[in-house]
């Protein structure tokens, strides 16, 4: 009698309803095209700043790389690197009786640095001198030999008077080497070949033993 009121009972119970059917929104291909454009312009807008980025990043790295540094901005015609001790001698040479202004120099000494602005000035204000820049760690041999101990140092050089003065100088004293121009750059006749370093063999095997070079005070 249980089983039977059981079956009773499910045959009665009503069935759940089925959910309302709606029909199927039909895009028009407008509107397809319309809504590609809309997702295509977001995934752009979400992707364009980090290629921005990027591409300033790059800019800003290959700037920096490109600008020259301190000891390559070249004053003007009358102002040459040497990086050899053949360089060098050819230089004196070809100056013939010209004024020879030398500064040898270390692109980590902060002296050197301090300097070059107030001695590129002076370049220009000079041309008929000659100015020849020597890289100390690029020639240590050679400057070894002519005893080039401090940085910055100077060596006053002339035709066939050859070496006329050298001395250490800083950006305070900068002084001594205006007055060592206005001394030397006078008018004069040569009266013979140049003669260069003078008797120093600026070619020996095994250089002098010296101190490493210093850099100056300012």
């Amino acid at each position: 009698m249980a089983n039977a009121y059981l079956r009773l009972s499910l045959v009665a119970s009503p069935l759940p309803s089925p959910p309302p059917l709606h029909p199927p929104v039909l895009e028009s291909p407008r509107s397809r095209v319309s809504h590609q454009r809309r997702h295509r312009a977001a995934s752009e807008a979400l992707t364009f700043p980090p290629r921005r980025l990027d591409h300033l990043k790059v800019h800003a790295v290959v700037t920096e790389d490109e600008r020259p540094k301190w000891w390559e901005k070249n004053a003007g015609p009358n102002m040459i690197n040497v990086h050899s001790t053949e360089e060098f001698i050819h230089a004196l040479k070809e100056a013939g009786d010209k004024l020879v202004l030398v500064e040898f120099y270390g692109t980590w000494c902060a002296s050197c640095r301090a300097l070059y602005p107030k001695l590129c000035k002076t370049v220009q204000e000079n041309p008929d001198i000659l100015f020849i820049m020597v890289n100390f760690d690029e020639n240590k041999p050679m400057c070894k030999r002519l005893n080039v101990r401090v940085l910055p140092y100077f060596h006053f050089y002339r035709g066939a008077d050859g070496l006329l003065e050298s001395f250490s100088c800083s950006l305070a004293k900068f002084q001594k080497i205006k007055d060592a121009i206005a001394i030397h750059n006078t008018n004069r006749c040569s009266i013979g070949p140049p003669i260069g370093v003078g008797d120093v063999n600026l070619f020996e095997s095994s250089p002098p033993q010296q101190q490493p070079a210093e850099a100056g005070s300012r």
